[in-house]
């Protein structure tokens, strides 16, 4: 496990030092309404590869997804293609009845240039191929690191706004599953990044 955690950690490093002239590419998505503590996205259609994991922590099972990604997209493929970075990495959490974090995907978005036809992972990596259709969801940003000892607080803020919302007209999803998008690197103490995901229903969407 400490062998993920200092792949994880290059990685997220790596993401800082990419010359400008190769900016790391991302989801693309329009903002269908911006509030003062969260807004709403709506995402393209857009394919990802993703690594499912039964667990308990949060921090651990996106290391050890990351790991098995990260082989991924440095040629452990059936084309050994050598795929570029994208950001964020984003956890999926699917919260059991009991009220304890069971089921988690860690997925990684696909650069465009893999997007019609990305390569197949080797089978022991046990990764799964993720052809999301256009969406919408709902943002809640914070800083600081994203740890099993506060996204469920981010999450908790996140309904509580999209419940006080006056105008109305947003459809929540499954609370129970949500993700938390991590962008920056981990030796970065300040400035950071980190946004929960909750999916919901919306005019326009």
């Amino acid at each position: 496990m400490e062998r993920s955690s200092n792949i994880l950690a290059l990685f997220l490093c790596l993401l800082t030092i990419i010359p400008s002239d190769h900016a790391i590419e991302s989801p693309q998505y329009t903002v269908a309404l911006l509030a003062s503590d969260f807004e709403i996205r709506l995402y393209r259609n857009s394919t990802w590869m993703s690594a499912p994991l039964q667990g308990t922590s949060f921090e651990e099972s996106t290391k050890e997804g990351f790991h098995r990604l990260y082989q991924f997209i440095h040629g452990a493929n059936l084309d050994s293609s050598e795929i570029n970075m994208t950001s964020p990495i984003v956890t999926s959490i699917a919260q059991s009845s009991q009220g304890s974090f069971s089921s988690y995907w860690v997925n990684f978005y696909l650069p465009a240039k893999f997007q019609g036809a990305p390569p197949e992972p080797y089978l022991e990596l046990n990764l799964k191929l993720d052809e999301r259709k256009a969406r919408c969801v709902a943002v809640r940003k914070f800083s600081g690191f994203a740890r099993d000892d506060n996204i469920d607080e981010e999450m908790e803020a996140l309904v509580a706004s999209l419940d006080s919302y006056m105008s109305g007209g947003i459809v929540k999803d499954d609370t129970n599953v949500f993700a938390i998008a991590q962008y920056n690197a981990s030796y970065h103490l300040s400035g950071r990044l980190n946004e929960v995901w909750l999916k919901v229903g919306f005019p326009g969407c």
